[in-house]
């Protein structure tokens, strides 16, 4: 699978600060921790991508990444950070995130509009694949 990567750090401005969307630290070891729209992939997701072997997993979502199939790269440095830049690469998905666990972390989030609107595609996605098994 070829995505869209871009990459961000804790330095930048209207960044999260050092922790991800569940709480936790951002990871610039032997997992990474990345941001992308979780109704596209979901919280848990867990990637590596072809060209580096770097092994990412996604714990982090932004807002200019909703409605985009990018992945938002966390990178320890704002030097590694703009080293990085956009690039389009090959990644290997490892594991598929939870789609109900994405939902878990939103729902309590609705009021926001980043979380209410990948609440709203994952509804979408969720009531489409009733529909076509229904069909089946």
């Amino acid at each position: 699978m070829n995505v869209r990567t871009t990459a961000y750090c804790v330095h930048e401005r209207g960044g999260g600060g050092r922790r991800n969307a569940v709480g936790e630290y951002l990871s610039g070891r032997i997992v990474r921790s990345a941001a992308s729209d979780w109704s596209r992939f979901p919280l848990g997701t867990r990637f590596k991508i072809v060209e580096t072997a770097e092994e990412y997993v996604i714990d982090d979502y932004g807002t200019a990444l909703v409605g985009t199939n990018t992945i938002d790269l966390y990178k320890p440095s704002r030097l590694e950070m703009k080293r990085w830049g956009v690039r389009h690469v090959d990644i290997d998905i490892l594991q598929w995130g939870s789609e109900e666990q994405s939902i878990k972390v939103l729902k309590p989030r609705a009021k926001h509009t980043t979380p209410r609107r990948m609440l709203i595609a994952l509804a979408s996605k969720k009531k489409s694949s009733q529909l076509a098994d229904r069909e089946l």
